[in-house]
């Protein structure tokens, strides 16, 4: 068995499954589909005794034990993959349970679809589980946990701390959507001019003057002390000649801390006399950046943490470092080995409480209290661990929020203000919570930035509190706010680069500034920023990234639908221009209803006020309206379509093509926009897809409250050129010849081009062709065929894309087709295209119209704009 490719799915596909990250593998079984797991002897048995959890696999017999039974009673290869994939996930700590295994349209080749929870690990879950099967094949051992452990760790590396992953759950819960900006903790919540940034528990709003000050624990204190704020008595130093005259001024017990501290390092507490505090002051030099070393107080008390949002307190905890309780029997590495065996306490992050490590540290902390690991410790004595009580060391917490004194609430939220911090921590140690600490003596000890949600999230005892609602109702202020920005998304065969540029067009006249991704690049405000094929979904994440777009239009081509997902969840609108044969024979996608299905993924994704705008013409589109969750509007070429009578019945919205005009109705009322052969795309009306493409546009403008003045304005200033739609009927007239440079790529589109062209006057028509290497030998044997229609004479180059062809087999592709439809038909075979259009040039007899089919645009047209640049000089010389 091997993988051919592994692709993640990041948000809806043509799975047709919803609130799933999925892992989509293709995999080769070779000749494995002969022996199904039935026929392997002994297969069932290794099985079961490596994962006898897999009992709880229903599977398609809805009953626990019903994948084993499957698997009794023989199931494909793939199929046991997809299960291991999804259970060594859930035995890492990861509990996923979608799975799905299809055949991909070639004998012992399927797809194997499974969910994740962080790409990193569904992508190793896939390998690995095809080597435990590769394994179990044979009868030959095999050592899950490396792979449970190597999982756990990959988790812990790439996913969201709990305080990130909490905002951002709480943003999803709220239709707010969110990216990933970096591998650390940085996310967008909402899209493009709308979007607000956090980096864990930092906002896009946090105050950098309260950060620096929180991170800077001697102006900390400062501002405290000046506000009448109860802090301990305390000195920076910053040699040790100084820490005498410190300890002296202070008093004994005493704290030791570097001033830029984090995470509990270098910190030493309960320093009763001057040589510990040498020992702890050299420490604490090791782990200051600045050198600057705190000497303070030893408050006597619990170590409470107050959460502070928008100046609000929002919940309180106590925190207990690490520790184990004697029982009179246990050594005090078998009371820590009973202490991780709780089913709390996990690797990381992974489940409420962090599994106790011992390191140095926790060695030299026992050895100071008088134990060794092998020592018994005494019934109902506590042996303290760790030096500070962070949950990521193996720390509790007890929610006390509740019982928090007025006081010491009032006190928090002010610090919050001193300081200047919109989310903020407030560390204070007291006897009683519930006691102001004027009467207790406590005191505050620091005010942290950024501090971990993950102690009020899921406290050890308490109520846990949803600490990342207030930080979202900071953020997102307005009642239903999601962060959104309008996105119109395109999909189709043929038609949709043209559609997403006017759309595009229409809504910059407007005054929105647009993002917009199309196969030739992605354009913020007109400005290409990307070039190439840009319509998959890391393009898409280009526009809704950028600050500056309040609108975007999205081209979603098949390719990076089927390959990684579409890039966002939800869209305002979504059109489907066609449905015709293209692509055919990739990637599992057979037939031209399995590519409906594909793109019929794009209508699904439309909010349920949004509309789906479908082409009333085209069959599969049209029953693209049976799946969708929102409201659909429809255009036609015809205005007596029933399809469209149904809808104006029903007082829906439908765009048609009637009389000459564009127009978009209301019902049964028509609003005219403009005669089709005034827009100049259309070429005077004779472009007659151009209008189909102009019906779709309009629609969706018009579903966006866009008024006809502005749609009329844009229509009329969108100008069919090597500008505003490059490739897409590019017409170039010359003293003697035209040439006509269009982006036909497949049958449909070459049967659109040559009714176009059929409507030109010339003298005769010479077409450039290629074949294209992804495409079927009966798909490029019928461009031929078509070609072989239109043209009076074809040359046939083949220089680019061949994609896994030689270039003798495309054209000879071609060539079978020109010879199936015409035998005599004049053609000439130039491989280099550039040649290929010097070729024509050179022989162009006058009033001859040059059509050049391209699929690498830039190229072509720079080579046309030399010759037109040529001619306005007086410098093309057709015998060159």
């Amino acid at each position: 068995m091997k993988i051919r490719e592994i692709n993640a799915m990041r948000g809806p596909n043509y799975w047709s499954v919803r609130r799933h990250k999925l892992i989509v593998m293709v995999l080769d079984l070779e000749k494995m589909e002969e022996y199904p797991t039935n026929k392997i002897s002994g297969f069932s048995e290794r099985l079961k005794a490596m994962f006898p959890s897999m009992y709880s696999h229903r599977c398609s017999e809805g009953c626990e034990g019903g994948f084993f039974m499957r698997v009794d009673e023989g199931t494909w290869m793939g199929h046991v993959i997809e299960h291991i994939a999804l259970e060594i996930q859930t035995l890492a700590g990861m509990d996923t349970g979608f799975g799905r295994t299809r055949g991909y349209g070639e004998v012992g080749v399927y797809n194997v679809v499974f969910s994740y929870m962080e790409e990193s690990v569904g992508r190793y879950a896939a390998e690995a589980a095809v080597n435990i099967c590769n394994a179990l094949i044979a009868a030959e051992d095999y050592n899950l946990e490396d792979d449970i452990q190597r999982m756990r760790e990959l988790r812990e590396r790439d996913r969201l701390g709990p305080s990130t992953g909490s905002i951002v759950e709480e943003a999803e819960s709220r239709g707010i959507p969110w990216i990933r900006l970096n591998k650390y903790s940085l996310c967008q919540l909402g899209y493009g001019a709308n979007q607000k940034r956090i980096q864990a528990t930092v906002t896009s709003e946090t105050s950098s003057i309260g950060v620096e000050l929180a991170c800077d624990k001697e102006d900390t204190k400062y501002l405290l002390e000046q506000a009448e704020v109860e802090v301990p008595r305390g000195d920076i130093i910053r040699r040790e000649g100084s820490l005498e005259d410190a300890c002296r001024y202070v008093g004994y017990p005493l704290v030791i801390k570097p001033i830029d501290g984090n995470h509990g390092r270098g910190i030493t507490v309960d320093i009763n006399n001057y040589d510990d505090a040498l020992e702890a002051f050299r420490q604490a030099k090791n782990s200051s950046r600045s050198g600057a070393i705190i000497v303070e107080k030893h408050i006597v008390g619990q170590d409470y943490r107050l959460l502070v949002i928008n100046n609000q307190l929002v919940a309180a905890a106590v925190r207990t470092p690490a520790h184990v309780i004697g029982d009179g029997e246990s050594s005090v590495e078998r009371l820590i080995d009973i202490t991780n065996k709780d089913p709390r306490r996990g690797y990381g992050h992974e489940k409420v409480l962090t599994q106790i490590t011992v390191n140095d540290l926790t060695k030299t902390i026992i050895k100071d209290a008088g134990y060794t690991l092998d020592s018994v410790l005494p019934k109902g004595e506590k042996l303290i661990l760790k030096d500070t009580a962070n949950l990521s060391t193996g720390g509790t917490a007890e929610d006390v929020t509740d019982i928090v004194h007025p006081a010491n609430v009032s006190m928090a939220e002010r610090i919050s203000k001193i300081i200047d911090l919109d989310i903020c921590g407030i560390d204070i140690m007291t006897t009683d919570i519930s006691k102001p600490l004027s009467e207790t003596g406590g005191a505050v000890l620091e005010v942290n930035a950024g501090p971990g949600f993950r102690m009020h999230l899921a406290p050890t005892s308490g109520l846990p509190r949803n600490v990342a609602a207030p930080v979202i109702d900071k953020l997102f202020p307005k009642q239903g706010d999601t962060g959104r920005i309008p996105i119109v998304a395109i999909t189709g065969t043929n038609g949709k680069t043209t559609t997403s540029r006017l759309m595009a067009h229409i809504a910059k006249m407007k005054g929105y500034r647009v993002g917009y991704t199309t196969s030739d690049g992605v354009y913020i405000q007109n400005r290409l920023l990307m070039t190439g094929d840009c319509t998959g979904p890391a393009s898409t994440e280009f526009v809704l990234k950028d600050p500056t777009v309040n609108f975007a239009v999205l081209e979603c081509a098949r390719g990076g639908l089927l390959r990684a997902g579409l890039g966002f969840k939800k869209c305002d609108v979504a059109v489907v221009t066609n449905v015709a044969a293209d692509h055919l024979g990739l990637k599992g996608i057979h037939t031209v209803e399995q590519l409906a299905r594909v793109k019929g993924v794009v209508p699904e994704t439309v909010l349920p006020d949004g509309y789906a705008i479908l082409n009333a013409d085209d069959d599969l589109v049209y029953d693209m309206r049976r799946s969708v969750n929102c409201n659909v509007a429809l255009f036609s070429m015809d205005e007596d379509n029933p399809r469209i009578k149904a809808l104006q019945r029903l007082n829906g919205i439908t765009a048609v093509y009637e009389n000459g005009f564009v127009t978009i109705c209301r019902g049964e009322w028509k609003m005219r926009i403009m005669e089709a052969e005034n827009i100049p795309l259309t070429y005077g009306g004779k472009a007659k897809f151009m209008i189909q493409n102009v019906l779709a546009a309009v629609l969706a403008a018009h579903v966006q409250g866009i008024r006809i003045e502005d749609m009329k304005a844009a229509l009329e200033t969108f100008i069919p050129s090597a500008t505003q739609t490059p490739g897409r009927l590019n017409l170039f007239k010359f003293n003697k010849f035209s040439i006509l440079l269009d982006y036909a790529h497949n049958p449909a589109g070459m049967r659109a081009l040559q009714k176009f062209t059929n409507e030109l006057e010339c003298t005769v028509k010479v077409g450039i062709i290629a074949g294209i290497g992804d495409r079927r030998v009966e798909d490029n044997n019928e461009m031929g065929a078509i070609a072989a229609e239109m043209f009076d004479e074809i040359i046939i180059r083949q220089d680019k894309r061949l994609r896994g062809k030689t270039e003798e087999e495309l054209i000879k592709m071609l060539d079978d087709g020109i010879k199936m439809k015409d035998p005599n038909k004049k053609t000439t075979i130039i491989p280099s295209e550039k040649e290929a259009i010097k070729y024509a040039v050179k022989n162009a007899v006058e009033g001859s119209l040059i059509i050049l089919c391209s699929d690498v645009i830039p190229d072509a047209l720079e080579l046309v704009k030399e010759f037109k640049e040529k001619e306005a000089k007086g410098e093309l010389n057709y015998a060159d």
